[in-house]
């Protein structure tokens, strides 16, 4: 990488750092390893380590795991602390192609709004763009563009594009998610999308296969777009809207690219204990990289105090910034964006 990309990737962290001190957010930096993880059947992770010292007495060899994102650390802090938070670090993933969009180890934002829903969250991320946007000294001149257009960040200017899941598995999909899978068919219905689903496939996993193959690569890139209101049957651990069809979840999408993703977090601790015991079933069972796991994590979202209050009502958004600075530089690859890109 350039001085000059250092610089752009510099100030664009400044910027975000400026944006969320202004609306007293609190920056935080939690461990980058864990002694436990929660249970992510969708993602791999890195085994490390702490080997104790020779003859040490009081200490012995311990394993911890890379974090995949730092929520584990902050949720554990919004329960103590009651505070919107926000944080820029490293996080890691194993098991995913080195390529375009995807490095091992990436940086991640990753913010949480206390007494907001993912709709709030969404405002906030739309106005975290339109700042970053307003930069006079990285945009002009910056893009490789032989016929400059009077808004070259049309593609990534607020007000986003809103789609449900739903709606966007009827335009590109051709069905309706909820009746096929209703009904069992979403087998025959990915075969009919020309696919080849493993026979007995579960409907989560033939949820992804067409997701992927249909309605991703078919979504607008003009503006972007929010796919919002995630089925319940993808686990996650996002609130679920009334009903129990959909979760209050959405994910940002930038000329066709995964940007970040948005939880209205859930916060009672029945939920979180069933979720961590039903994946972590599966994800130990699963994984290539088995991890550790928090039998006691559940209890952070007990009330507290004297006075019993609940875990707080809040919101968080994870946001992959090496594909953000990728977009708002005009590059095609993060590799051009990391100071040293793995390949």
């Amino acid at each position: 990488m350039d001085l000059e990309l250092l610089w752009d990737r510099a100030r664009i962290f400044r910027q975000i750092r400026a944006f969320f001190d202004k609306r007293r957010y609190l920056e935080v930096d939690t461990p980058l390893l864990a002694p436990d993880l929660i249970p992510e059947t969708c993602l791999e992770v890195f085994e490390t380590s702490y080997l104790a010292p020779r003859g040490s007495k009081s200490r012995k060899d311990q394993p911890y795991w890379l974090v995949p994102s730092p929520e584990i650390w902050m949720k554990k802090l919004i329960a103590d602390h009651r505070v919107s938070l926000y944080q820029i670090g490293k996080c890691f993933r194993n098991g995913e192609s080195l390529g375009r969009f995807h490095s091992p180890e990436f940086t991640m934002l990753e913010y949480y709004t206390m007494d907001a829903d993912y709709e709030d969250s969404l405002g906030i991320t739309e106005a975290l763009f339109e700042t970053l946007l307003e930069d006079p000294e990285r945009f002009p001149g910056k893009l490789p563009n032989p016929n400059p257009d009077p808004d070259p960040f049309r593609e990534l200017r607020p007000p986003f594009t809103r789609i449900t899941v739903e709606e966007a598995f009827v335009r590109w999909a051709g069905f309706d998610l909820y009746d096929a899978v209703r009904r069992g068919t979403l087998e025959k219905e990915a075969r009919k999308l020309g696919l080849d689903p493993p026979p007995g496939l579960e409907e989560g996993a033939l949820y992804d296969l067409i997701f992927i193959h249909r309605v991703e690569p078919a979504l607008p890139r003009e503006r972007p777009v929010v796919l919002m209101d995630y089925p319940g049957f993808v686990p996650c651990l996002a609130k679920k809207k009334p009903g129990g069809t959909a979760v209050e979840r959405w994910e940002l999408y930038v000329r066709g690219i995964e940007l970040a993703n948005c939880y209205s977090e859930e916060g009672e601790s029945g939920e979180v204990r069933r979720y961590f015991e039903r994946e972590g079933e599966i994800k130990n069972r699963t994984a290539l990289v088995p991890h550790r796991l928090d039998g006691e994590y559940w209890k952070t979202f007990l009330p507290r105090g004297k006075a019993g209050e609940p875990f707080p009502r809040c919101s968080g958004v994870a946001m992959g910034l090496d594909r953000l600075i990728m977009a708002l530089i005009g590059k095609s690859t993060i590799n051009g964006v990391l100071p040293f890109p793995m390949e």
